[in-house]
């Protein structure tokens, strides 16, 4: 019979609570960096939070962004950006900004740079936002990322005990300063695309982070005079494989995704993959080791019947 592969011991003994000190050093830095770039630097909102009319187009022959920009900049609706977008050197992003007048004026806008522009050009599509529904999308991303926190928060606080749903906001907290501080410092455009990927690492690291959890309860109930800071080390170690396991799979996807999937979905990608990455260390080295700073209710954990499968379930393990 074959044996089982095993990429990680089940037998680590890994210090995390010790290495945890670093990490919150490390942690409170970057968090600090991403703020001071959101606030002094800010995000590159696209289209649909600060309005404008947006063309992709396809050229016959490779396409000459310097010629083309000037083309657009001299119907004097803005500074037009240009940018390639297929990566064959054929498709360009146009963007516009936001011109004031309503439907008629933005058809103007669209048939005079087509006119410009000339033949030999496919418009593969033309988006239009303006001002009120690019204010409505960034409010309603807004709203949207609180109210999936506070869900989180009361699930969290239900199901564990308050010091868990604490620890765990702040982990979440962390994952999206991390985030937004990794957009702004590459420049990728902030839409509703990045939004959703947001919302995604949020229930990603969530996942992550009730597994970890769910093993230091269970061995709360179990090893009742372990010392706080073993018992986590000891409930991370039993759950390693598994987190890296599951996140390394998942990368592995998404890369696929980020190499084939097109131009379309590269910003959504590369921001998943960054999330990942991100909600992977919070679960292992933040969310759980922020346990042993609040405190633990060893009391309030119940206490399961004598004889229950958690009971018999690894009964020499306790390292």
């Amino acid at each position: 019979m074959f044996k089982p592969i095993r990429f990680i011991p089940d037998d680590t003994k890994i210090k995390f609570m010790f290495w945890s000190r670093y990490g919150y050093f490390a942690s409170g830095l970057a968090c600090l960096a991403s703020l001071l770039l959101f606030v002094f630097v800010g995000l590159n909102y696209g289209v649909d939070f600060k309005g404008g009319t947006v063309f992709v187009i396809r050229t016959e022959q490779p396409a000459n962004l310097d010629e083309l920009r000037s083309k657009v900049n001299s119907l004097g609706f803005g500074d037009a950006e240009l940018q390639d977008f297929g990566g064959s050197g054929h498709e360009v992003l146009i963007r516009l900004p936001t011109i004031e007048g309503g439907e008629d004026v933005q058809r103007t806008v669209q048939d005079k740079v087509k006119q410009v522009l000339g033949a030999g050009i496919e418009y593969l599509s033309i988006d239009v936002v303006g001002p009120k529904v690019s204010g409505e999308y960034a409010q309603q991303g807004i709203v949207a990322m609180l109210v999936a926190i506070i869900g989180i928060l009361i699930y969290i606080w239900f199901r564990f005990e308050w010091q868990f749903a604490i620890a765990t906001v702040m982990s979440l907290l962390h994952d999206i300063m991390l985030s937004i501080g990794f957009f702004v410092l590459i420049r990728l455009e902030f839409n509703l695309q990045i939004i959703a990927a947001l919302l995604t690492i949020v229930g990603y690291s969530l996942n992550d982070t009730v597994v970890v959890f769910d093993r230091v309860r269970e061995y709360l109930r179990k090893y009742k005079q372990m010392p706080l800071a073993d018992l986590i080390d000891f409930s991370i170690n039993s759950v390693l494989p598994r987190t890296l396991l599951t996140s390394v799979t998942t990368l592995l996807a998404l890369f696929a995704l980020y190499i084939f999937g097109g131009e379309v979905l590269k910003g959504f990608t590369l921001a998943m993959i960054w999330g990942v990455i991100i909600a992977t260390y919070s679960s292992i080295f933040s969310a759980a080791s922020l346990l042993a700073i609040l405190g633990v209710n060893r009391d309030a954990i119940q206490i399961q019947p004598s004889g229950s499968k958690v009971e018999k379930k690894t009964a020499a393990a306790r390292p």
